[in-house]
């Protein structure tokens, strides 16, 4: 038996009055669906009629008021409609749908005289094309059918898309376990609808991942992605590259410069680590947020920006909302969406996924030739604590893949310790390594400088997974490492401190 799905056809003969055309053709499905808007009622019943021949499903509009009406209950593959129309005209009914997110291909019909309206809607609009009355059949089914093949090529795009997330994948995003089926939802619906949202999690669990997948799959995808993190900035500086300064707003500022929510319009903006940013500058952020305005330092007026905000932290926002440094007012503006990453040993059942996914950029980029990982690698990673989650498991395997070269990823391609460091303390060891004691009286910056030497030795004097567990970057370990030897030994350039 033919697994053929059968189709039934119907010969239909039109003739339409006044254009001296007879159009006899076989019907099948109907190829696409077309919005005709024109406010000449005759001449828009004829040019749905056409359409209507050459194999599409057709409706009609008045202008533009009520096309965009009839665009919420029938879903257009193409948009064929005149440019001069009462209300609201066909430049008009572009702008709001690019306002919207974009709307189907768009076939601009012009009379004559108005051919420079139309080239300018095809230029700055984004509309598909446009034809010069009265239509020509011939080449308005050519027009119909490279319009049609264009958002049907959209739509096929979005269900793989949608696809590949239920197999684990989305953009940059890799998983199936339940937690990151849940981050993919919030993902596309964030995305859908562009809301501000929260995105929790420890530090390398791929939090600007979320934020990248939000701006790809939006109506925005077309505009810029800036990405600012907070906890890098002094705070002397952090209104500044926000807000933008004028020239001569403060010493240094020898040139005007727009900030992140100017250089961020028609965008997304990810604010990272905004738990980090100072309570001064958070209630000014509030404003911008609700206002969707902002003023350049120094400036006397205000620039509308138009900025989907996406935020991120590695804290708990409850904790810091109690510990005031973080604005109860600014995390319920955010807080529309939360979407909260997982942390790698909570879904370790993603691991053969992401090494998999990982492999073939890490070949691109050190000239390896590595094919998969070997399974008692992947037990180990199961069993391995993932104090520094995906981040570190990338530099884990960025290390292993060089170390083979080609193959398979052996256990011996691994770094050495690997299996005990990052581990939590199993069950009656000496506390002393899950914890540090102080005794009452100890200075914050000594007990600072404890908990980083304790961090070092449980690590094996690994920096690297040392600050990841600490939770601080591996540049800011080495800054206070050398200032802890410069007290103990003075500045290296200080001849007082060296041995005569």
């Amino acid at each position: 038996m033919s697994d053929r799905h059968s189709m039934s056809f119907n010969r239909v003969e039109m003739t339409f009055p006044g254009c001296g055309i007879t159009y006899d053709r076989v019907m099948a499905a109907p190829l696409g669906r077309v919005l005709v808007v024109d406010d000449d009622e005759d001449q828009r019943l004829t040019l749905a009629r056409l359409i209507g021949s050459l194999g599409y499903e057709t409706a009609t509009a008045s202008d533009g008021e009520d096309a965009l009406a009839k665009l919420q209950e029938f879903s257009a593959h193409v948009l064929v409609t005149d440019m001069v129309m009462p209300r609201l005209d066909g430049r008009g009914l572009l702008e709001k749908l690019r306002q919207q997110g974009g709307g189907p291909p768009a076939i601009v019909m012009t009379a004559y005289g108005s051919l420079e309206k139309a080239l300018l809607a095809v230029k700055d609009l984004g509309a598909f094309w446009f034809l010069e009355k009265p239509v020509e059949l011939s080449e308005l089914g050519l027009l119909l059918e490279r319009a049609a093949s264009q958002s049907h090529l959209r739509e096929e795009t979005d269900r793989l898309q949608r696809q590949l997330s239920y197999q684990g994948f989305l953009g940059d995003m890799v998983g199936r376990s339940p937690s990151m089926r849940q981050v993919f939802a919030l993902t596309r619906q964030v995305a859908e609808h562009g809301a501000s949202s929260l995105i929790t999690g420890e530090s390398g669990t791929g939090k600007e991942l979320v934020a990248r997948s939000i701006h790809r799959l939006s109506s925005r995808s077309s505009g810029p992605f800036v990405a600012i993190n907070c906890a890098a900035l002094p705070e002397a500086l952090i209104e500044s590259e926000l807000f933008g300064h004028q020239k001569g707003a403060f010493t240094g500022a020898v040139a005007s410069r727009p900030g992140c929510f100017e250089l961020a319009n028609s965008g997304v903006l990810l604010l990272d680590e905004i738990g980090e940013m100072p309570v001064t500058t958070q209630a000014k952020l509030l404003r911008v947020l609700e206002d969707s305005r902002v003023r350049r330092l120094g400036a006397s007026s205000e620039t509308k920006v138009d900025v989907q905000v996406v935020a991120a932290t590695n804290r708990s926002p409850e904790e810091s909302i109690r510990a005031g440094s973080f604005r109860s007012d600014l995390y319920y503006r955010l807080n529309v969406f939360q979407i909260a990453l997982a942390p790698l040993r909570e879904r370790t059942g993603d691991l053969p996924l992401l090494a998999e996914a990982l492999l073939k950029p890490l070949n691109e980029k050190y000239g390896c030739r590595v094919l998969d990982v070997d399974l008692e690698v992947l037990r180990v990673f199961e069993e391995y604590h993932w104090p520094g989650n995906v981040r570190e498991l990338r530099n884990v395997l960025s290390r292993a893949v060089i170390m083979a070269g080609s193959g398979t990823v052996q256990l011996r391609h691994l770094p050495a310790g690997f299996r005990s460091a990052g581990q939590p303390p199993p069950a009656g060891a000496d506390k002393s390594a899950a914890g540090v004691m102080l005794p009452v009286g100890t200075t914050v910056r000594d007990a600072e400088r404890l908990l980083i030497e304790r961090t070092l030795e449980f690590t094996g004097n690994n920096k690297t997974r040392a600050a990841a567990i600490l939770g601080i970057g591996l540049k800011t370990l080495h800054t206070k490492l050398k200032a802890y030897r410069e007290k103990e030994n003075g500045p290296s350039g200080d001849d007082s401190a060296k041995p005569s």
